[in-house]
């Protein structure tokens, strides 16, 4: 596999999670992070590419520090030319201008993803890790077992950074026709998140984007249409801010002191969603 690590490093890296924190010491006193949020992407096929295109463009128009996935990184065979078709290709300029990228696990997705080094899980199944003042919590939610939530329920109540942002594959709000709703994932999972502070969700599994009005505090985005695509799938509820199931797209998101602005952008360009979420106190 591409750049997978030599086995000795591999076994010392798998453990039940890892916390990974930004060794620079940046807080927000040192600027705002920008980062890009994309999910269900890895088909290898021409939307594919067309959304790496934009998010090339919108960084070379404000360069963003990372780019957040939330599951089903790569479709089918996954074998070492897939990564190079599904991944390196797609996002060759961003990779190359030195962007990393964070993954988190998708149904689809193989278990031996968490050694390929671009993806930075570095052999854990969920992590955690700090750029600037924000705290991102990556969560495994195929296999969200108690081990898990624990680990999860104390790196969240232990977080002091400015802002708190999880973001895994199954969405706990949808309203998509494919699969809609996790709710056996919303009872384990929402208290927990709300317990810690989380102010931002980014799930995907339904192949479509859509926001949420806040829920307990916390705003959920759907961003799940990064290569895959199901049109029409969306029936809006109360709940929704906005959704949009035409086109594929993916999210730019900036953080500052107290404001979290984003925009979602299609593979053409079109900017369909934008606005800002205040901070906590």
């Amino acid at each position: 596999m591409p750049g997978t690590r030599p086995l000795a490093i591999v076994l010392a890296l798998v453990t039940a999670g890892a916390t990974l924190v930004a060794q620079n010491g940046e807080t927000a006193a040192n600027g705002r992070l920008r980062f890009a949020v994309i999910g269900d992407f890895g088909t290898g096929k021409k939307p594919q590419y067309e959304v790496g295109a934009q998010m090339a463009a919108a960084h070379t128009r404000a360069p963003f520090d990372l780019v957040v996935m939330v599951g089903d990184n790569m479709y089918g065979s996954q074998k070492p030319k897939d990564y190079v078709t599904k991944f390196e290709r797609p996002y060759a300029a961003l990779l190359k201008a030195g962007v990393p990228f964070f993954a988190a696990f998708g149904n689809h997705d193989d278990d031996g993803q968490r050694f390929y080094v671009p993806f930075n899980m570095n052999g854990a199944r969920y992590y955690s890790y700090v750029r600037k003042d924000v705290r991102f919590v990556v969560l495994d939610t195929n296999r969200l077992d108690r081990v898990q939530l624990e680990w999860a329920d104390k790196v969240l109540t232990s977080a002091r950074e400015r802002w708190t942002i999880a973001y895994f594959h199954h969405p706990l709000y949808s309203n998509a026709g494919r699969h809609g709703s996790n709710v056996e994932l919303r009872v384990a999972l929402e208290p927990l998140l709300r317990r810690g502070g989380v102010d931002v969700v980014f799930s995907g599994h339904d192949h479509a984007y859509e926001r949420f009005k806040p829920q307990g505090g916390i705003t959920y985005f759907l961003t799940g249409s990064g290569g895959q695509l199901r049109k029409g799938d969306i029936d809006v509820s109360p709940e929704t801010a906005a959704s949009f199931d035409a086109d594929q797209a993916f999210l730019v998101a900036e953080a500052g002191a107290d404001e979290l602005t984003f925009e979602t952008i299609t593979r053409t360009g079109r900017v369909i969603d934008s606005g800002s979420i205040a901070r906590k106190p």
